[in-house]
């Protein structure tokens, strides 16, 4: 298996609550991996130590094989796209600037933010005459897909979903997962999506795993 994501041994623990202990798995490269689990099983604490925004209690965690540098955690989370429920657009942004705020922080000249911004907002149906619109402008569902486009902006090898559709009318979340898996065959990345909803999980992922009491398992045992 050609691996995005390895862990190694890796606990964490809030306190005297232990969150998963010496957890060993790997995640495939170019491939949807879905994490079922019931709220408070750790999920989102998962994506925060695979981002490094969490550093493991103990063990080591792998990206693109290499363990993750904490010293240079900018330069790594250059290499991962993320996507939450709350989306987290700027408000005082038009979606255009939104969208390509990654290039804005990478020094990309302003003709390349705008053709790579004008290519995702057509993949994943955002009309062209939204980009001068703030985000209060669009529905719920149009603002989950410009948080997409922000996050594979620069076209990141990781990418990580939390929960980021939960609040999303069935009709919207069905056209939003269709969107991904559009983006999935445009550019096949390592995609980790957490979420408790069952046919989510199913749908999108190439694999799917349970969290449960700190153990991650294949769907089904």
């Amino acid at each position: 298996m050609d691996s995005a994501i390895q862990f190694d041994k890796v606990s964490h623990r809030f306190g005297q609550h232990v969150i998963f202990e010496k957890l060993s798995f790997e995640i495939e490269a170019r491939k949807i991996t879905a994490i079922l689990g019931k709220s408070g099983s750790g999920k989102s604490t998962l994506l925060q130590v695979i981002n490094g925004l969490i550093r493991p209690f103990e063990g080591t965690v792998s990206l693109l094989g290499m363990p993750i540098d904490y010293e240079n955690i900018h330069k790594v989370r250059l290499t991962i796209g993320y996507a939450v429920q709350s989306v987290g657009l700027f408000p005082h942004l038009t979606i255009f600037e939104n969208i390509v705020l990654p290039g804005t922080l990478a020094g990309w000249q302003q003709d390349q933010k705008r053709q790579r911004a004008n290519a995702l907002m057509e993949l994943v149906n955002l009309p062209a005459g939204h980009k001068g619109k703030y985000p209060y402008q669009l529905s719920g569902g149009e603002q989950q897909r410009v948080g997409l486009c922000r996050a594979i902006l620069l076209n990141p090898p990781l990418m990580l979903l939390d929960e980021p559709f939960s609040s999303l009318d069935p009709e919207t979340k069905d056209g939003i997962h269709t969107e991904v898996l559009k983006l999935q065959r445009t550019e096949p990345r390592c995609i980790v999506l957490v979420t408790h909803d069952h046919e989510e999980a199913m749908k999108l992922g190439d694999t799917v795993l349970n969290l449960d009491n700190g153990k991650l398992s294949p769907s089904g045992l």
